[in-house]
């Protein structure tokens, strides 16, 4: 992460003098260069990778935790961010997942927790004068109890207290050196630094709990107590439950099966592998009217269509293009509550239409996909996908009907015409 900063951040801005075009350009290079391996990484991973669930779990808590890499330095920073921090926690504990997201300057930077500032500390002034509650906020609302989880604004406000401090070390990054008597920064997350200068000392009252103010370093410490106290509770426990069950199961979370996943939750201190084992072995999970009753997500559609049809992702940008167009851009949701998973938000003709186009160009073996630029496109012996081959693929979703309609059309149709299914189309 300090690497990216220093190469493609400020540090490496032409200076004040420059023109307005090596300016752009300077901008420019984080998103063409950056931008791209990331997303390669991520396509790759989930195309290619045997750990499935794993790679599941990685998307369903970007969205959780979600960051908007089009917000200025995020983009260093949410390639590694799901690298290091969600894909190797999303099979792990609730607990140690949640203060990894809290301790990564891609969070921190996107609720702007790095410029919030305990009132008249000693550091309190410029960019990072007042206290900012964003991020206190949102790992309530969205990362933890939920919008109706029971905690109020002076418990927004005291989380703000509690983590004010928890900032990035940006004036080391740029000068490429590790300020250990600052508070430093480990190997791990190199550009989280607590700064007690900036911090509230004060005692403070949070969710009932009295939380004792500490000063120095030992006030990073609050912070830890309060991660502490929410990922206990209750309202945690069915909160996260209940999008699990929505992301597995259906868009209508069972109530009995929300609450048993919630009482595993609490009892297992939020052992996320624990609580999926009770997911998988529940009756609802299992039950005919669940199957393939969910509409895929436009990554969730295109991700599947790669993996069906063996295509390796050679070249991302029309991956890219696609879920763009389907409304669905990678790392791409401006706001923190991150993209929804139901059908409601993603089945409209439209998409429809964009999607048979999607595997239409798949079908006929035209898609750039699969070749490596440039040059641009496939070359002129581009193979198309073999529609017996996706038929045995995928056999156990596909009906009997489906299968008659698909193998009496044209044969140069049959592929797109699997990939474009309406059994396809769901998960």
């Amino acid at each position: 992460t300090t690497q990216l900063y220093q190469q493609y951040g400020p540090p490496s801005f032409p200076p004040n003098t420059a023109t307005p075009e090596e300016k752009n350009q300077a901008r420019q290079r984080a998103n063409k260069e950056i931008t791209l391996q990331a997303h390669q990484a991520r396509l790759w991973e989930a195309t290619e990778s045997p750990r499935q669930l794993q790679e599941i779990m990685t998307e369903f808590w970007f969205n959780h935790f979600n960051v908007f890499e089009g917000k200025e330095w995020v983009r260093y920073w949410n390639g590694e961010y799901e690298k290091n921090v969600l894909r190797p926690n999303a099979l792990g504990n609730f607990r140690q997942l949640l203060g990894s997201v809290a301790h990564h300057p891609a969070m921190l930077y996107y609720l702007d927790n790095w410029l919030s500032s305990g009132v008249n500390t000693p550091e309190a002034r410029g960019r990072f004068k007042g206290l900012n509650e964003n991020y206190g906020r949102e790992l309530l609302e969205l990362h933890t109890l939920g919008i109706n989880g029971g905690y109020t604004q002076a418990d927004v406000i005291a989380l703000a207290r509690i983590l004010s401090g928890w900032t990035i070390d940006v004036k080391d990054m740029k000068n490429g050196a590790n300020n250990s008597s600052s508070g430093g920064y480990s190997s791990d997350q190199p550009t989280f630094i607590f700064n007690p200068r900036r911090h509230d000392t004060g005692d403070k009252i949070f969710l009932g709990q009295t939380i004792k103010g500490l000063a120095g370093q030992d006030g990073e410490q609050e912070g830890e107590q309060a991660l502490d106290i929410v990922a206990r509770q209750p309202a945690t426990a069915r909160f996260i439950s209940t999008k699990l069950v929505q992301y597995f199961v259906s868009d209508k979370p069972d109530p009995a099966l929300v609450e048993k996943l919630a009482q595993r939750f609490l009892s297992t201190n939020g052992d996320i592998k624990a609580v999926l084992h009770t997911l998988f072995d529940s009756q609802q999970f299992w039950s005919r009217a669940n199957y393939q009753t969910q509409f895929k997500t436009p990554y969730q559609y295109i991700v599947s269509a790669l993996r069906a049809s063996d295509i390796p992702v050679m070249n991302v940008r029309p991956v890219d293009n696609a879920l763009n167009q389907l409304g669905q851009p990678l790392y791409g949701w401006l706001t923190p509550e991150g993209y929804k998973f139901s059908e409601e938000a993603w089945l409209n003709p439209d998409a429809l239409l964009r999607r048979i186009n999607f595997v239409s160009s798949l079908g006929n073996g035209k898609s750039p996909i699969g070749f490596p630029p440039p040059p641009p496109g496939p070359p002129s012996n581009a193979v198309p996908l073999d529609p017996q081959q996706l038929i045995k693929t995928l056999s156990p979703l596909l009906d009997q009907r489906s299968i008659d309609t698909i193998t009496t059309a044209p044969a140069n149709l049959q592929a797109s015409m699997i990939l474009g299914s309406p059994d396809f189309m769901k998960r």
